[in-house]
Parts: structure tokens; sequence; C-alpha cells
């Protein structure tokens, strides 16, 4: 399966039976980055998380009284 990164358009060549192409084929919101930009996005944000001035809003889980 012939797949395009979405931040530098670099065409690749994946598997047809990987968990990545049965992903993009049955889930088209799903879209495919190559590794390079995939390190370069974690390496920046785990840069930016020890930095301290990435703050992470999650929402917290209520807890049931039942």
């Amino acid at each position: 399966m012939r797949v395009k990164c979405v931040i530098c358009d670099r065409v690749e060549s994946i598997d047809d039976e990987s968990v990545i192409a049965k992903r993009l084929r049955n889930r088209p919101i799903h879209t495919y980055m190559c590794k390079e930009c995939h390190d370069r996005i974690s390496d920046k944000t785990n840069a930016r998380i020890e930095s301290g001035n990435f703050k992470l809003y999650r929402s917290k889980p209520d807890k049931d009284e039942w």
C-alpha cells in the first residue's frame, strides 16, 4: 500500500497486511505520518514538557457513587 505523509508529503510503501494499513483503509479520518516526522514531533513535545512551559489539560474522571 502506498501512503503519503501528511506533513512532509513523502510517499512510502507499507505492507498491505499491517495494522497501520488496515486502520487507514477502515477509518479515513486516520492519517499517515512518516517515522522522521513522528520522531521530530515527539522530540519537540518532550523538550517542551521538560522546559516547564507545557501544560496538558486533561479532564479529571468523575467518581461514580454507584
